[in-house]
């Protein structure tokens, strides 16, 4: 029995090392089909709500224990745990691979023992304006918006300011809503998104907890790739590290833009943007080939001037605290 025992282990681990031989070795995203989402999926806007209703809700979010951060999302009717050595994403992680696993809701409150839960969107900061800023939006849209609903002093997705920028310092807040039955990685568990002059796309999405490294997407298959997750320059360059926080906190983000320079039709320099999400730079002075964009129509036309856009993707995504510090003012045409 001892020697059927002891070869039945060096079986186990021969197995687990052959596993994680495939994993290292892996090179590409298993990428699954998005299923439509399905009428009546539960939503969260208002996180007191979500508590008193959602059983999961208080084992969601982040945890600290020695050197090691933890992040539990609640996706499919299960718990998805990614464990970090070093700390938090932005905060001590020391960017070596990440352990996931998947738990019942059962298994989490053994599983949390000894773990000290953290809400880090309390330490962000949510500056006021600076003197020279324009303030376009503090719960009320001060005739700044083309369009823009506004609701219990939150201005709703979609919206697009009636003047156009060029080069700029834009900061804003938002919060994406709770969806747990969805999907890991599904597009609606919270997507919106900020264009720089209409043209330049910074993805706003629920993508808290998600590991951007392949290796992670063996079992489970991705539905949207990092770049198009929460703090990519959509579909061009994804974020250096995952520093979205959990759906239902307040979190910032800030983009500091130069526009493309064009002589005519010929473009004589990229666009450039530094992002940063929850004050995590994300990227510093990174050149933009091209608009963003995909499927048939392609990437968006470059410009020169345009407005800002807080993109409506059928997601109840909300923002506050939006205010710009405008670097450069647009050549006006000359008159005839």
């Amino acid at each position: 029995a001892v020697a059927q025992e002891a070869g039945a282990k060096d079986a186990r681990s021969k197995s687990k090392t052959a596993n994680a031989d495939k994993v290292r070795k892996a090179k590409s995203f298993k990428v699954g089909k998005i299923v439509k989402e399905a009428a009546g999926t539960p939503v969260w806007t208002d996180p007191r709500k979500a508590a008193d209703e959602f059983e999961g809700f208080e084992f969601m979010g982040e945890y600290i224990k020695g050197g090691a951060g933890l992040q539990i999302v609640p996706a499919a009717n299960r718990f998805y745990l990614s464990a970090y050595q070093g700390g938090l994403p932005g905060a001590g992680w020391d960017g070596d691979s990440i352990a996931h696993q998947w738990l019942d809701f059962g298994e989490l409150a053994e599983y949390v023992v000894g773990w000290q839960k953290v809400d880090r969107s309390w330490k962000l900061e949510f500056p006021a304006a600076p003197q020279e800023a324009t303030v376009l939006f503090d719960g009320q849209k001060h005739g700044h918006w083309k369009s823009g609903e506004v609701i219990d002093g939150l201005l709703q997705a979609g919206a697009r300011t009636k003047k156009s920028y060029t080069d700029f310092r834009l900061h804003l807040e938002f919060m994406t809503p709770l969806k747990p039955t969805l999907p890991l990685s599904h597009p609606g568990r919270g997507n919106s998104g900020v264009f720089a002059l209409g043209a330049y796309e910074v993805q706003v999405m629920d993508t808290f907890g998600l590991d951007p490294s392949p290796d992670a997407w063996q079992e489970t298959a991705i539905l949207k790739k990092p770049d198009t997750w929460c703090g990519s320059i959509y579909g061009l360059h994804p974020p250096v590290v995952n520093a979205c926080l959990p759906p239902l906190a307040w979190q910032t983000l800030d983009i500091d833009f130069t526009a493309a320079k064009f002589d005519g039709d010929k473009k004589n320099s990229d666009a450039l943007m530094t992002v940063k999400l929850n004050g995590v730079v994300l990227h510093d002075a990174l050149p933009v080939p091209s608009g963003t964009g995909g499927g048939p129509s392609g990437p968006r036309a470059e410009v020169s001037h345009g407005p800002i856009l807080i993109q409506k993707h059928g997601s109840p995504v909300v923002y506050r605290n939006v205010w710009i510090v405008e670097r450069g003012k647009f050549p006006r045409p000359r008159a005839p």
